[in-house]
């Protein structure tokens, strides 16, 4: 089931961000994480995104991130 978001902060030298989503909810995203419809490098914060849960090691994480 696919959540939306908003892309919150991109730390693009180490390859990772955050998704603020509409449920209140933070959640860390991973570059390889991404869909074809996004660049990570083009990333700056404020788009709007729709993405998966996936359960990590270190907490839940956004995958198949996409443009909403």
């Amino acid at each position: 089931m696919a959540t939306n978001g908003t892309v919150k902060k991109v730390v693009s030298e180490r390859g990772f961000g955050f998704i603020a989503a509409e449920d209140g909810k933070e959640y860390f995203f991973h570059r390889d994480g991404l869909d074809r419809s996004l660049d990570f490098d083009r990333l700056v914060g404020g788009e709007k995104v729709a993405f998966e849960v996936e359960a990590s090691p270190r907490g839940p994480r956004a995958v198949k991130v996409a443009a909403a």
